[in-house]
């Protein structure tokens, strides 16, 4: 499946999890997803990524089926799908919160519309839960990988808000909004 190649690509960091489904038909990932390598040090060791897709929660089989995460800017968007939309299905679901992001919206990427949805501070799991309307006990007694399997249904009845933009418009239509970073110093 093609995650396994990501595993083995270094485009996986902080991860959560990442399981196969327990029919054995998907894989699922929660973690950041590698946008921008930090490429290697001395010793031929990753460095830490330059970009990422934070909080991404992906389900595939040979294909990426779909697609959630967090940009720091909608500046990444177009890097994000130069390095992966190859692997996208035609099919794929695809929200993204991002940081600057002016206004929740649409976009045409490839057959189908992405979602892009401003959050300045939030954890896309919880966000996309939210906007996909399910409750905590939608999840009881499933397994990680499962509970992926149940947005992924659910989304496919999803109806975005928002107006369609070209890339060109929403690049253009960002705030000066940065994420806030807290913890220790």
């Amino acid at each position: 499946m093609i995650l396994d190649s990501y595993q083995d690509d270094h485009r996986f960091f902080n991860t959560n999890f990442f399981a196969p489904t327990g029919d054995g038909q998907y894989q699922a990932y929660r973690g950041d997803l590698v946008i921008t390598d930090g490429g290697l040090d001395d010793k031929g060791h990753p460095n830490p990524p330059e970009d990422t897709l934070r909080g991404s929660v992906i389900l595939a089989n040979d294909k990426i089926r779909m697609l959630i995460g967090s940009l720091d800017e909608v500046d990444l968007f177009p890097k994000l799908l130069a390095r992966f939309q190859a692997d996208f299905a035609d099919d794929i679901v695809i929200m993204l919160f991002a940081v600057n992001a002016r206004e929740s919206a649409r976009i045409q990427v490839g057959s189908v519309e992405a979602t892009i949805i401003p959050l300045v501070q939030g954890v896309p799991w919880n966000e996309a839960i939210d906007a996909l309307a399910l409750e905590k006990s939608d999840f009881k007694g499933y397994a990680p990988a499962d509970k992926l399997t149940i947005v992924f249904r659910e989304f496919q009845s999803y109806n975005a808000r928002g107006p369609l933009k070209s890339m060109d418009q929403l690049l253009m239509d960002t705030t000066q909004e940065k994420r806030m970073a807290w913890g220790a110093v």
